[in-house]
């Protein structure tokens, strides 16, 4: 049995943390579940925005930095 490495670890949250925010943004559920729905008035996208942050910040991990596309 080997032991989970603290890269690794960090690895694995990556993953899962960029896995579930792609999940949440192709909306499989088709907005029946949401975490804050969409028809409140500024707050309501906060969640994407949430589950897109989780997405960057999964590629930035891999060495892949889009961030650096919205920068002047």
């Amino acid at each position: 049995m080997t032991l989970m490495t603290k890269k690794n670890l960090k690895t694995l949250f990556a993953l899962f943390g960029g896995l579930l925010g792609v999940v949440y943004i192709l909306n499989p559920t088709a907005g029946i579940i949401e975490f804050i729905p969409d028809n409140l008035p500024f707050i309501g996208n906060l969640d994407e925005a949430a589950a897109v942050v989780l997405i960057l910040g999964c590629l930035r991990h891999f060495n892949i930095d889009l961030t650096s596309y919205f920068k002047k």
